[in-house]
């Protein structure tokens, strides 16, 4: 609300159309936990002309959703590190 207080609705509503499409391209990530990795197991399974094997898709989808969790806490951490050491 404040940048559109200071700088008009045009400058919020870009504001908010950068947010949506960076989120968009984060979203298509060819990461398993994400809609980019649903994508990539689509893409392989046409490529192999058989669907990939659930057990192992499962596999990867948890690893990497794992990882997804641990680089939140990594990013957290580093900014609630920020906040105290008055980098922020």
């Amino acid at each position: 609300s404040d940048i559109i207080e200071y700088q008009g609705l045009f400058k919020g509503l870009l504001l908010t159309a950068i947010i949506s499409l960076n989120l968009a391209y984060l979203n298509l990530l060819p990461i398993p936990a994400l809609d980019g990795g649903h994508l990539l197991f689509l893409i392989i399974e046409k490529i192999q002309g058989k669907p990939v094997d659930e057990k192992l898709a499962e596999s990867i989808a948890n690893i990497f959703f794992y990882l997804l969790i641990l680089f939140m806490f990594y990013i957290i951490f580093n900014d609630i590190v920020a906040l105290i050491t008055n980098k922020i």
